[in-house]
């Protein structure tokens, strides 16, 4: 509303900024999966951003990461803004498709369609992350799994895995367990990604606040992972 007396717009000035940037530009939507989020459970949503957030930070300033499982690609920006370079995969061509219209020349990151089970992405990449897709790999697929990023990963890379723990998922939604076939508790975390790394961290989360407590007592598991073993 304009105010007459002042000819100018009501509302505080330091938000000027924003409303003509949007008005120019448009709105920025959210992405096919986050937009379902935001509709089904918008504190989800929040989640999934908090261990965006944590991988940024663990990653920043590398110089050429790996994101595996990335979906829509909407939380990927989050790392995007800590790193020089970002390629971000997915084997869902319609997610990857859709990650692209959300492109901008200020959060530069290259989209590709890749099923990591078939082959490693090509390129030697200084860090990976995987979020919320262990869990989806059967337990006799998960090395190949592994291997195949390892393979992508330099012999100093290092890869952050996060997954639901196997706790959790007595008190979890239904529609959260949907397509769980590989929950794991910390310390089996912990065994089967040291087979193909020199040394994991295991993290445990509950909501968005990320600790070292009991990992019993986690809803959710972060792994920090370090120097992929020489490959046989």
């Amino acid at each position: 509303m304009i105010d007459k007396a002042r000819k100018k717009p009501r509302g505080e000035a330091q938000y000027r900024r924003g409303i003509d940037t949007v008005r120019d530009r448009g709105i920025e939507r959210l992405g096919i999966v986050t937009s379902w989020a935001w509709h089904d459970d918008p504190r989800h949503l929040l989640f999934t951003l908090s261990r965006y957030k944590f991988v940024a930070k663990m990653l920043a300033g590398c110089q050429r990461v790996l994101e595996i499982g990335c979906a829509d690609g909407f939380p990927t920006r989050i790392v995007a803004q800590a790193v020089h370079s970002l390629v971000a995969v997915d084997f869902d061509e319609e997610l990857i498709t859709d990650a692209r219209t959300q492109l901008l020349d200020r959060w530069p990151i290259e989209f590709r369609v890749h099923d990591i089970m078939e082959t490693p992405v090509p390129g030697d990449f200084e860090a990976g992350f995987a979020l919320d897709l262990l869990e989806h790999i059967a337990p006799q697929n998960e090395h190949r799994f592994l291997a195949n990023i390892c393979r992508s990963l330099t012999d100093r890379g290092v890869l952050i895995v996060g997954t639901p723990s196997l706790e959790s998922q007595e008190i979890a939604s239904r529609q959260s367990r949907e397509g769980h076939v590989n929950c794991k508790s910390g310390s089996e975390l912990k065994a089967t990604l040291e087979e193909h790394f020199s040394n994991v961290f295991i993290f445990s989360m509950n909501d968005e606040v990320i600790h070292t407590g009991h990992e019993k007592m986690a809803h959710y598991l972060m792994a920090l992972c370090c120097a992929p073993k020489p490959r046989s």
